[in-house]
């Protein structure tokens, strides 16, 4: 089969990830696969690619990667010529801005074109000029891939006569998997772990927050901190003005976050919204015991309503901080819940499965491939 997949940036992000995770695994199989990156700025993968991958930044087939109003239509009709010369069977297109573009060049191209929609966008807003355009476009795309069940309900509400919607989650790695954290508790400090971008929809303040009113019930825990992003001074003055900077620590943007998690013993998410978060899907498949805000959309789906990972309500810090210090008093606690998120993750969002899942989804569109 001719896979061709395009994506904005391939940067450090959750779409990248399963982007690259994607063409990797489909490219392993014997699939023809070509990713396309249609960021300006060009740039150079954060995440590993196959060799066998056929990469491509528009920025370099037009040329220049100014933000010009007549650069982006060069880089139009550049996508839509590569795509012709490809001739790929299906086009598989990650994000809004990308998925308005995809449709426009495949128009009357008879290829199929599989636009994928990473946020909840009942709750998760972006450019207006690109919601426009979503909620004209959408339509003629000959499906689209949302991440959770909840989206998929109300996704027809916002985004009027689409074909076709389909939920098919994000995979875990073959590398993840084969992965085999041992938890041993023996370190004299024990650490909950905080790990996204440092941006207000987020809310890593109230996770500080949360800490600060048990940190003294349990001095022998730890609050770490990885990311990076707008909101890193501002969550650091709030630590020093909680006088907390002894036992709360910011790691910045971090390149091994797997290595991270399995020397950690609790991950803590307090996001005001999500897509699918992956950073709470891969804690839980190193064997982590998990707390989150019960947020849309994606936790609820990835811990089963709360079955394999603890949801507090939305902004509710009380639920919160009550269901951390149930976890961080209990060690067999933590070692049970950690075990059965494990076990539960792996079977949902093996590679294999979700592999299955798109391979169902080209058959039903008629996409036979060589």
């Amino acid at each position: 089969m001719r896979i061709a997949l395009l994506t904005s940036s391939l940067g450090a992000g959750g779409a990248e990830r399963v982007a690259t995770t994607l063409c990797n695994a489909w490219d392993k199989r014997g699939d023809s696969v070509k990713l396309i990156s249609t960021y300006s700025g060009g740039g150079k993968p954060f995440y590993d690619i196959e060799a066998g991958v056929d990469l491509e930044f528009l920025s370099d087939i037009v040329g220049d990667n100014s933000k010009s109003f007549m650069n982006y239509i060069r880089r139009y009709f550049a996508l839509r010529r590569t795509l012709l010369k490809t001739k790929p069977d299906v086009v598989v297109s990650f994000l809004p801005n990308v998925n308005v573009v995809s449709i426009l060049a495949l128009a009357f191209t008879g290829i199929p074109v599989v636009v994928c929609e990473r946020r909840d966008p009942s709750s998760q807003p972006t450019n207006k000029f690109w919601e426009y355009g979503c909620s004209v476009l959408y339509r003629f795309a000959d499906a689209v891939v949302v991440q959770t069940q909840n989206v998929r309900n109300t996704i027809g509400e916002i985004y009027p006569n689409l074909k076709k919607v389909v939920t098919i989650a994000n995979p875990l790695s073959l590398e993840l998997i084969q992965r085999q954290p041992e938890r041993v508790d023996c370190a004299v400090r024990k650490s909950l772990l905080s790990l996204g971008r440092l941006a207000p929809e987020k809310q890593v303040e109230h996770t500080i927050l949360t800490f600060s009113r048990i940190a003294s019930a349990f001095s022998d825990w730890d609050l770490h901190i990885y990311g990076d992003g707008p909101m890193r001074e501002e969550l650091e003055v709030l630590t020093r003005e909680l006088k907390l900077s002894s036992r709360i620590f910011f790691g910045g943007r971090t390149i091994n976050p797997w290595q991270i998690m399995e020397s950690s013993d609790l991950f803590v998410m307090t996001s005001r919204f999500e897509g699918f978060p992956n950073a709470l899907l891969e804690a839980m498949c190193m064997g982590l015991p998990c707390v989150a805000y019960d947020c849309p959309s994606g936790p609820q789906d990835i811990s089963l309503g709360g079955k394999v990972a603890l949801l507090a309500n939305l902004n509710n810090q009380d639920q919160l901080s009550t269901h951390l210090s149930s976890l961080m008093g209990n060690q067999e606690l933590r070692n049970n819940l950690g075990k059965l998120a494990r076990e539960s993750v792996i079977e949902r969002f093996h590679l294999n499965k979700v592999l299955n899942d798109w391979d169902n989804l080209f058959k039903g569109l008629g996409v036979k491939g060589e």
